[in-house]
């Protein structure tokens, strides 16, 4: 028994071979863009982790300004006494020498 006994064989050999090679290509472009999706999605996902972390430091900063500036006021107060005290001691000192 004769394998290819007209051009219709041949013919179909042929396509099968081509349905396979682009079976193969179909395969292949699916699991590259596949690949590139996943890549996509784990760059936006780092991306996201780095905004949540830049957001957490920013609100940390604003509290602590926040908490920072219920301070200010005595620390002023602070400092107002201390630049009095210190002229109260150059005065005194000044008298003295003279």
């Amino acid at each position: 028994m004769q394998l290819l006994q007209t051009s219709g064989d041949v013919l179909n050999i042929v396509k099968s071979v081509v349905y396979f090679f682009v079976g193969v290509f179909f395969a292949v472009f699916i699991y590259y863009l596949s690949m590139m999706m996943r890549q996509v999605f784990l760059a936006t996902k780092e991306m996201r982790e780095r905004i949540h972390k830049v957001d957490s430091l920013i609100t940390a900063l604003k509290e602590k300004i926040e908490n920072s500036a219920s301070y200010l006021l005595l620390i002023g107060e602070g400092v107002k006494k201390l630049a009095e005290l210190a002229m109260k001691y150059w005065e005194k000192d000044k008298k003295g020498k003279k």
